[in-house]
């Protein structure tokens, strides 16, 4: 058996509404919006890039049933498990024996957990051979040793992302090949088995030209929503147009918006475009999307319109008809995209929640703003049919250079944000700050009617 380092004692704290309690606090970040809570995983999170912040971590908070479990990387670069009751205050903590190269912002921690409560995790992946394992036991933090998946198309692994489907088997996908040349490929879990089979070994082919940089969403029913930007380089000024997918059938048949069947692999020839937007745009890639209980989706995003100077945020989403675009125009700040590496940017890449509020939907976009105080924030539209967007700060301080990521399975389930939160900051291109570890903290947010 492995040897595990258990680490000191963490400082646990919840932290009621300071709008509500009037309590002070202790704590670097805390709330300032209503039906909200913080709690503290850890006070020794690696700060030195965005590496624990990512927007593309799938996930870094996970919930099953009463459980909720978060991932990260301590001040050694360790990767660290913990996991709490739901709505506990308090966490357990285990760093394990795996080191991550986390000077590299791309090679986040993934995690989830299957329908027999296994967590499973993913790590320090960009380019390089799979490192994967799973916990030795339900409720388990203590990990096996690295296994394969499947071993064939493992060698170049970037951008891992777990997913779980309605019977609780999961998805995992990931780029094969490199920035500006890559394809999808999406492996499956049964828990019935405990194996992995593949999906898809190219579904969407960058035909040794381009790459999609991706993002995806399973609704209730169980269909997959797949949507992406194109990239014709490193540089991500090439990032260009929006496109969309989905499957009914667990990623095997894809179809466009309108049921009309895809001719594997998808490629820039065949793919629908939701939205056709050009390069040198400031057009950001994986960001995120949400689709409902009826399969309606919404993908979020930010670039800058033709003949405007400061890329806005966007939502996209379908209608029975077409796609429609709803321009968040509140941003007042000029910056431009250029360049490879993970890049400093002014504002963070968004998350997307929707959800129900009487006859109409509600929509939250949550984002970080230089604007802003580089807090977390987010814009509420209580109704999509009209315009009226409405900006809150979730934390009262900086959290630097962080991106959202959240807990989706206790969003479906429960309808309560879950955020993962933690001052960090990036040097652009692949830069390493030199900072003081940060604390490590969830944020716990449930939207009200008319909020």
């Amino acid at each position: 058996m492995m040897k595990i380092k258990h680490p000191n004692f963490q400082l646990h704290l919840l932290i009621k509404d300071i709008l509500i309690s009037g309590l002070c606090c202790m704590l670097s970040l805390y709330s300032v919006a209503q039906q909200s809570t913080v709690s503290t995983v850890a006070a020794n999170g690696w700060s030195n890039n965005s590496v624990n912040t990512v927007i593309f971590r799938k996930n870094a908070l996970v919930s099953f049933r009463h459980i909720q479990y978060a991932a990260y990387y301590d001040a050694d670069q360790f990767l660290v498990l913990a996991k709490r009751e739901l709505n506990s205050p308090t966490w357990e903590t285990l760093r394990t024996a795996y080191k991550g190269d986390a000077a590299d912002a791309h090679k986040s921690i993934s995690i989830m957990v299957d329908g027999g409560g296994i967590l499973h995790v993913v790590w320090s992946q960009h380019n390089n051979t799979l490192n994967y394992a799973y916990a030795l036991s339900t409720g388990s933090l203590i990990l096996s040793e690295k296994k394969p998946m499947l071993a064939e198309r493992e060698g170049k692994v970037s951008y891992p992302e777990f997913y779980k489907l309605a019977n609780g088997d999961l998805l995992f996908l990931y780029r094969d090949g490199g920035s500006g040349n890559g394809n999808l490929v999406i492996n499956r879990y049964a828990v019935k088995t405990k194996k992995w089979s593949r999906i898809q070994n190219n579904l969407i082919d960058g035909e040794g030209r381009r790459n999609a940089y991706w993002q995806v969403a399973i609704d209730q029913k169980g269909v997959i929503h797949l949507s992406w930007v194109w990239r014709e380089s490193p540089d991500v000024a090439s990032n260009h147009d929006l496109c969309y997918a989905k499957s009914a059938d667990g990623g095997l048949t894809w179809q466009k918006s309108d049921g009309a069947p895809y001719q594997l692999p998808i490629s820039a020839g065949n793919a629908e475009y939701a939205l056709k937007i050009p390069q040198k745009s400031e057009l950001i890639n994986q960001t995120s999307m949400f689709a409902d209980a009826k399969g309606k989706v919404f993908i979020a995003s930010y670039w800058r319109e033709e003949g405007e100077s400061i890329p806005q945020y966007h939502l996209v989403y379908k209608t029975d008809n077409d796609w429609r675009v709803h321009h968040l125009n509140f941003r007042k700040t000029a910056f431009s995209l250029s360049g490879g590496g993970t890049k400093q940017i002014p504002i963070a890449r968004p998350q997307i929640i929707v959800w129900k509020n009487g006859r109409h939907y509600a929509v939250g976009l949550i984002f970080r703003d230089k604007e802003r105080g580089s807090k977390a924030s987010i814009a509420l539209n209580n109704n999509l049919q009209t315009t009226n967007w409405t900006i809150k700060d979730l934390t009262a301080q900086s959290v630097g250079d962080w991106e959202p990521s959240y807990d989706t399975e206790l969003w479906k389930n429960r309808k309560v944000l879950s955020l993962f939160l933690q001052d960090v900051k990036q040097i652009d291109g692949e830069g390493k700050a030199s900072q003081q570890p940060t604390a490590v903290q969830v944020l716990n947010w449930k939207p009200k009617k008319n909020d």
